[in-house]
């Protein structure tokens, strides 16, 4: 399994399969794209015109149910909050994603992070969220976790987010260009207990 950060939280996970989160600023066009989860709708984490780079003909599109009208289609997969599906051979559960105190992502909206199992890891890619006690509770073996603050936990709650729930591997995003600094990844991987490993794929 192989991921990386195009920018942000733009990620891709090549492995039998080729996953995209929240694809935005992309490149180069490579129409690769087996599955693409949306999180939410704001413009750097729904963008039709980086999709359109990346999409092929069979490529599945994950979005949460309050986008329905936004992309919609016979390839499109319609999830809300706490469920639990099959995609492509892949097993996948929605977590709430949402702030607790700002106004930027309300928890009745229904936006979501995703849980994937890949290659027999759970992955968890949290979007646009505060630490909850929808996340608190989690058990996987990795998780990209927004880092930069304003908008989502910064690199702070983050990382007592990712001591609690104890990954073996933490990926930190959200930071760097949209919302916070070029060294909230490195100020996050400060705090992380020593024994879960942590990348820096956003580029400084």
């Amino acid at each position: 399994m192989e991921i990386s950060i195009n920018k942000h939280s733009s990620i891709k996970i090549k492995s039998n399969k080729t996953i995209y989160f929240d694809p935005f600023e992309i490149s180069v066009e490579c129409h690769d794209a087996d599955l693409i989860f949306i999180t939410h709708d704001h413009f750097d984490h729904f963008s039709i015109e980086d999709i359109k780079k990346i999409e092929k003909e069979d490529t599945v599109y994950v979005i949460p149910d309050n986008m329905y009208n936004l992309l919609g289609g016979e390839n499109v997969v319609v999830l809300c909050p706490n469920e639990k599906t099959n995609l492509e051979g892949l097993d996948v559960r929605t977590i709430p994603a949402y702030n607790n105190t700002k106004k930027f992502h309300p928890k009745d909206k229904g936006n979501l992070g995703y849980i994937v199992t890949i290659e027999n890891q759970t992955v968890y890619v949290a979007g646009d969220s505060d630490m909850t006690e929808d996340n608190l509770s989690l058990k996987v073996d990795v998780a990209l976790i927004p880092v930069g603050g304003r908008y989502t936990m910064n690199f702070e709650e983050a990382a007592k987010l990712v001591n609690t729930i104890k990954p073996k591997l933490a990926i930190p995003t959200h930071y760097g260009s949209v919302a916070g600094n070029k060294e909230d990844g490195q100020n996050f991987k400060d705090l992380v207990n020593k024994d879960i490993e942590v990348r820096l794929l956003i580029e400084g």
